[in-house]
């Protein structure tokens, strides 16, 4: 004999997985675009400050080439 309260909480259950599976995708996606926004943000840092250390070098170098030459 089946109670009207069983099948109510088995209608629940039923229900509540996909909305929690839903839940859960959400959370990857959006922990995904987290990571890849991360790994851009490093990857821009990156390049604009080994583009400024070779820019000081040749800054630093110029001036040793002109002393040299004069003296």
């Amino acid at each position: 004999m089946v109670y009207s309260g069983e099948g109510k909480e088995e209608e629940m259950e039923v229900a509540l997985q996909p909305q929690a599976f839903v839940i859960l995708a959400t959370a990857a996606v959006g922990l995904m675009v987290a990571v890849t926004a991360g790994i851009i943000y490093l990857t821009i840092v990156e390049w604009r400050d080994r583009r400024r250390r070779k820019r000081e070098e040749q800054a630093a170098a110029i001036p040793k080439r002109r002393r040299k030459s004069l003296g």
